[in-house]
């Protein structure tokens, strides 16, 4: 019986829904859970977290086979579906638990993820730095249950539609090769 690797990602992009959304359809990726990550809080709620006053930011933690990609194939994914210049914000979400954050889990992801920052900022894709905070993991907790699968329940509601649904779009033009078949 072949030993199966799974390692664990965990990665905040803004609102948790679209992450989620995101990693659902790539190749590799195992599991997906919309969560809290980085603050100080145990077990917060919704409401807490939105607050803006626990420290965590939305997040997912995603769960991939390394074998059909990689921690630095998952961040490629990361950065070009969501914006990481802005600091505390994804578009109308703002505040520090819409920051954008890679949690690592250990040294070969924080430097992984410093050496993909180094390079993307490199290219100048785009007109500011990566504001990207690159924290240690330290603990997730799930998100409430109807915060699960969000988009896939909820595809016409107005925020999928406005904000999700385009970055779907974006991701499939991209990375056409990486997503998994329906």
């Amino acid at each position: 019986m072949k030993n199966k690797t799974k390692v664990t990602a965990t990665l905040a992009g803004g609102c948790f829904w679209c992450t989620e959304a995101v990693f659902r359809i790539v190749k590799g990726v195992e599991k997906v859970d919309p969560g809290y990550s980085g603050g100080s809080v145990a077990n917060p709620t919704y409401e807490q977290v939105s607050s803006g006053t626990t420290g965590h930011a939305e997040a997912a933690q995603i769960t991939f086979d390394p074998s059909v990609i990689s921690f630095r194939e998952i961040l490629e994914v990361f950065f070009a579906t969501h914006d990481p210049t802005t600091l505390n914000r994804q578009g109308p979400d703002v505040g520090t638990q819409y920051r954008s954050a890679i949690f690592y889990h250990n040294g070969e992801q924080k430097a992984t993820a410093e050496k993909v920052i180094a390079e993307l900022n490199k290219e100048g894709i785009w007109d500011s730095p990566i504001a990207t905070r690159v924290e240690p993991f330290k603990a997730f907790y799930a998100a409430e249950t109807y915060h699960k699968d969000y988009y896939k329940q909820h595809p016409n509601q107005p925020y999928c539609q406005q904000v999700i649904t385009p970055k779907l779009v974006k991701l499939q033009q991209r990375f056409l090769g990486k997503l998994k078949v329906p």
